[in-house]
C-alpha cells in the first residue's frame, strides 16, 4: 500500500463514512449538507484512488461526481425549498475546509502527475469540483435568488 491509498483510505473511511452518517439522521438541514459534502470528500478520494492504483479511469469517475453532485444539491435546494426555509443550513466552515481539502489534494496531485493532459484533467475536476460545491452551499443557506426564494 502507497501513501495514496492510505490517504484514499482515509477519506473514504473517515469523512464518506461521517457524511454518509449524516444523511441518514438527524433534522433535514444536517442531512442535505451531510449530502453535499459526500461529493466533496468522494471526489478527492476517487483522484487519490486514480493515483494509488496508476487508473486514469478513475479520474473520469472524479469528473463526472465533479458535476453531477452539485447539481444534485441544486435539485434538492430547489425541492425541499418550504422545509428548509424555517431552518436553513449553516455550513461554510465545513464546506470551506473541504474545498480547501479538495485544492491541497488536487495541488499534490498535479506536483505528481507533472505538466500534461492529466494535469489539466485534474485541474478542470479541481474547479469543478469546488466551485459546485459552493455555489450548492451558498444555494442551501438561501443566497441564491430563485432556488430557495433568496
Amino acid at each position: 500500500m502507497n501513501g495514496w491509498l492510505l490517504a484514499a483510505t482515509v477519506v473514504f473511511g473517515g469523512g464518506v463514512g461521517a457524511t454518509l452518517w449524516g444523511v441518514t439522521t438527524g433534522p433535514l438541514s444536517r442531512r442535505v449538507v451531510a449530502q453535499n459534502l459526500s461529493t466533496a470528500l468522494a471526489c478527492p478520494a476517487l483522484l487519490l484512488l486514480a493515483q494509488g492504483y496508476d487508473r486514469p479511469a478513475y479520474v473520469d469517475l472524479a469528473l463526472v461526481l465533479a458535476l453531477l453532485g452539485p447539481v444534485g444539491t441544486l435539485v434538492f435546494a430547489r425541492l425541499l425549498t418550504d422545509e428548509l426555509a424555517d431552518d436553513p443550513p449553516r455550513a461554510w466552515g465545513v464546506t470551506w475546509a473541504a474545498a480547501g481539502f479538495a485544492a491541497g489534494v488536487v495541488a499534490a496531485l498535479c506536483a505528481a502527475v507533472g505538466p500534461s493532459r492529466a494535469m489539466a484533467k485534474l485541474l478542470l475536476v479541481g474547479a469543478l469540483l469546488i466551485g459546485g460545491n459552493l455555489v450548492a452551499s451558498r444555494a442551501l443557506s438561501g443566497g441564491i435568488a430563485g432556488v430557495r426564494g433568496g
